[in-house]
């Protein structure tokens, strides 16, 4: 009687994609995964900017999103994984998003000194 082994390997990701829509994971052996972006909601939040930065970790066994602080493994992709995180999570992560936004959006102390300080010159 003979045996033979199956060697497993893990699937591993070399290009990434995210639409509106979609998320589209192109793998090393040939096969395409493409899920939902809802299912990622900081993907679905997330500018086309921070969408386009991902890196491969794990020799391409996730992928990472530095400026959304989202990491996705291409197991769970196959697998038909969704998001794993909480409401609470999200709606902190979000709040935080909300909040360096609206920093962002103020002038500086600096800044609004100097304007201060032309409209008294000219006034």
């Amino acid at each position: 009687m003979s045996s033979s082994v199956i060697e497993a390997r893990t699937a591993q990701a070399e290009k990434v994609r995210v639409t509106d829509d979609e998320l589209i994971v192109d793998l090393v052996d040939g096969r395409t995964v493409t899920v939902p972006v809802q299912w990622y909601p900081r993907l679905a939040h997330g500018t086309v900017a921070e969408r386009r930065n991902w890196r491969l970790i794990g020799r391409g066994e996730g992928i990472h999103w530095p400026d959304l602080d989202e990491d996705i493994s291409v197991e769970d992709l196959l697998g038909g994984h969704p998001s794993g995180e909480s409401q609470a999570s999200l709606q902190r992560w979000l709040k935080s998003r909300e909040l360096l936004a609206s920093k962002r959006m103020q002038p500086s102390r600096e800044k609004r000194r100097a304007q201060r300080a032309r409209r008294g010159a000219r006034g």
